[in-house]
């Protein structure tokens, strides 16, 4: 390995090898999966029926890598885990009545610790789609459904 090396380095100029080796270390950096088993939450409540929908909207942003909760209710929401597509969960301090919230979306965890794909300008994966977020305020009680809007053209 060290012979192949050395030939390597006496065959292509200084510059050409930094290049290389700068390429591999961005690919391999964005190629990371998220996972992180010590963030890992309970699993979804599937027990639990969805009683109502809110006319809360969640706006996906890919290239930020963010979800912004629009809260067009005269409700004020606090202390809740929010769910996203049945799988992924974090917990909500608030969401008060009539304001706006953006959280990124690589703060959702599962069961396993595993996280959607956020997106951004270097993802090396499609980002993770939002079909079903919901909100869950208490341990016993039902799911409240919130709007879920296709997100913005990718622009990458």
């Amino acid at each position: 390995m060290r012979a192949f090396r050395q030939r390597l380095a006496n065959c292509l100029p200084p510059a050409a090898a930094i290049a290389m080796a700068a390429a591999a270390t961005v690919t391999t950096g964005c190629q990371r999966y998220p996972y992180d088993p010590e963030k890992a939450t309970r699993p979804y409540p599937s027990q639990l029926a969805q009683g109502s929908l809110a006319d809360i909207q969640v706006i996906p942003n890919i290239n930020g890598g963010t979800l912004k909760l629009v809260n067009a209710t005269a409700v004020s929401y606090s202390n809740f885990d929010l769910w996203m597509n049945r799988r992924y969960m974090r917990h909500v301090d608030a969401l008060p009545a009539g304001q706006t919230v953006e959280l990124p979306i690589d703060t959702f965890w599962d069961e396993r610790g595993e996280g959607p794909f956020p997106g951004g300008w270097l993802r090396y994966y499609d980002p993770t789609p939002v079909i079903l977020v919901q909100i869950q305020s208490g341990p016993d009680t039902p799911l409240v459904g919130l709007i879920a809007k296709p997100p913005d053209t990718d622009k990458r």
